[in-house]
């Protein structure tokens, strides 16, 4: 059995780097204060109203994200590192993205298969041929990143969608100011707060050649009803934009405009958190009550940035992502910073027998999955669990991937126990502007507060820390 890595604890009597601070504080305060801290901080996020749906939960409940009051520290040295690495990816997700919708020229060079783009069902061909302003597909990126040793962190999954969490990232920092003022004191905390202003600056700065000096953006919701509706509300008042569904824009001559007392407004930039198949009835799909009719027309002139991009569902796909090292190489020319989890394509006859072969040791993932849904962890799995999966795998080989069993490092958590080690992942938030990529040090950690489970979503019951990263 692997053990995991500590990342606050280098033995029994010492602690690593960055964390001295934080465990003497652990060290002399009391349980009761502890709890009590955790009691005010669940008051002040029901108050606030930060809540999440789970899709498929028959009771519709809204709930709040379990939030830990032991922050996670990361030291400035290793975030010099990782936010190397991040802009490394992204910028190389960017070209990849501007390729297979123009000359596809990774694609005839054979590195990626034809068929893994071409016939993925976020490949959208209305993209073909379409010429983006700062050729630019991946404005945010939300990049998954976990650590197995002092030196390594993998990438576990690229999020190049529609990436969620910063509204946590951010609540998470606020309510740890109010309830620990002291221990912030002690600690030189790089800041999170400007996030909002980096975004927009981010969002204007790449609005359409024709827009105004001051671009207009707004965020597109698909409603109340969506699961990530309270930071989709949170975002557009913190980049003091309008928050718009579909009913509130219209499309004329190819422009969009939104609907005001005051009469049409042109908007120049959408920060849209609806899917690709509902942004547009006349596009895509006819039955969406959703979108924009004539949103797809408007952008083809030129006239709208979407943000993200259409058709960028391909560059999540876990198959793609196991491509990522071939992709940085060929289009920047350099070794990878960031390294990948070694994944098993099982597309392929040979990975796919060792990964039947295997199943009691891996992680196998559908390749168009996501929130911790459709995955075998094999030691944790039973062999009949194991035997449907496999049935699965052999039924449709090229929906699944698979990666060894990671031990995933851990952070001191506050649990019901006391504190205790519990796996951790990071969600760090990376902008890509016309100008510069922004990246707001830390990101949102996430953390499997079961003892022993790997699984960190919030839809699985896990939840979330506040990330430091210590200035130098």
């Amino acid at each position: 059995m692997v053990v995991a890595f500590d990342e606050m604890s280098a033995s029994s009597e010492s602690c690593r780097p960055g964390y001295e601070i934080l465990k003497r504080w652990l060290d002399s305060t009391p349980p009761d204060l502890l709890s009590t801290r955790r009691a005010e901080a669940e008051l002040l996020f029901r108050r606030i109203g930060i809540t999440f749906a789970v899709y498929g939960d028959n009771d519709g409940e809204e709930r709040i994200i379990p939030f830990d009051i032991i922050p996670r520290i990361i030291t400035a040295p290793e975030w010099t590192k990782l936010s190397k690495g991040l802009e490394q990816r992204v910028k190389a997700l960017n070209a990849f993205l501007t390729d297979i919708y123009s000359k596809g020229d990774i694609l005839r060079a054979g590195i990626v298969p034809q068929d893994l783009i071409y016939q993925n069902p976020y490949y959208r061909p209305e993209m073909a041929g379409l010429k983006l302003a700062h050729d630019i597909y991946v404005m945010i990126a939300g990049i998954d990143i976990v650590r197995v040793d002092p030196d390594t962190f993998y990438v576990l999954e690229d999020n190049a969608r529609t990436p969620s969490g910063v509204s946590y990232m951010l609540e998470n920092r606020e309510v740890m100011m109010k309830l620990f003022p002291d221990l912030f004191a002690e600690h030189r905390i790089a800041p999170v707060e400007n996030y909002p202003d980096a975004l927009l600056a981010t969002l204007k700065s790449v609005a359409p050649l024709s827009a105004p000096g001051d671009p207009t953006v707004a965020l597109l919701t698909p409603g109340p009803f969506n699961s990530a509706f309270y930071e989709h509300s949170f975002l557009a008042d913190k980049l003091g934009i309008e928050l718009v569904e579909g009913r509130d824009l219209l499309v004329r001559d190819n422009v969009v405009y939104m609907r005001t007392t005051e009469g049409p407004k042109r908007v120049d930039v959408l920060y849209r958190r609806l899917d690709d198949d509902f942004l547009d009835p006349l596009t895509f799909r006819p039955d969406s009550i959703l979108g924009v009719p004539g949103l797809m027309n408007a952008y083809r002139a030129g006239n709208i940035t979407l943000s993200n991009a259409v058709g960028t569902g391909v560059a999540d796909d876990k198959a793609v992502y196991s491509y990522m090292p071939e992709i940085v190489r060929f289009y920047l020319g350099e070794e990878p910073i960031l390294k990948n989890v070694p994944t098993w394509r099982c597309r392929e006859p040979d990975a796919l027998k060792y990964v039947l072969d295997n199943l009691d040791t891996l992680v196998v993932k559908e390749v168009a999955g996501s929130g911790g849904y459709g995955m075998l962890i094999g030691p944790a799995s039973d062999r009949k669990t194991r035997e449907e999966f496999g049935a699965k795998l052999r039924a449709n080989p090229d929906d699944f991937i698979a990666q060894p069993t990671l031990a995933l490092s851990t952070s001191p958590t506050f649990v019901d126990a006391g504190i205790a080690p519990r796996h951790v992942d990071l969600r760090p938030f990376v902008l890509s502007g016309r100008d510069k990529v922004r990246i707001v040090p830390g990101g949102l950690t996430r953390v499997a507060l079961k003892e022993g489970s790997l699984v960190v979503n919030s839809s699985q019951g896990g939840g979330t820390k506040d990330t430091w990263v210590l200035d130098a």
